[in-house]
């Protein structure tokens, strides 16, 4: 007999520096109960509009590092048309960046484990230089066993 499954968990995650960081393990150990889930969905919804998460490369940092100096290179501070400057330089770039790489990711579970690829890892685009502990809605849905 099979069972259908909804969860909905918050992730606070901590403050993290400037950058891209892994989070899979973080998100895997928030939510045990996808080791319980046959098939299904994990959406992951982050609620501030100047970070992002994204699905990339897990295992070189330089990976990382790159996709930093790119969005940087591609989105710069202090443009002078920017008018949304109130909490600082990085304030509307972070914005753009978080619309350009978006709020959310949905990765299939499979057999009560995410099916991420091989290299695949789930990624916090953090695009403030202070910006503080962040909040994700994770919801489970699928069949359990």
């Amino acid at each position: 007999m099979t069972n259908n499954f909804w969860q909905s968990e918050k992730i606070t995650l901590p403050a993290y520096p400037r950058g891209f960081h892994l989070i899979t393990d973080k998100v895997t150990t928030a939510i045990p109960s996808i080791k319980q889930v046959e098939v299904g969905l994990l959406h992951l919804w982050l609620q501030h509009t100047s970070a992002s998460l994204t699905v990339n490369e897990n295992a070189d940092p330089t990976v990382r590092q790159d996709m930093e100096a790119f969005c940087n290179y591609a989105v710069k501070e202090n443009l002078s048309f920017f008018q949304h400057t109130y909490e600082g330089d990085d304030d509307m770039p972070a914005h753009l960046k978080s619309s350009i790489l978006g709020c959310q990711v949905t990765i299939p579970v499979q057999q009560g484990r995410l099916a991420l690829g091989t290299w695949q890892g789930i990624m916090l685009g953090e695009h403030r230089n202070s910006g503080g502990r962040r909040t994700i809605i994770a919801t489970l849905q699928g069949i359990a066993a």
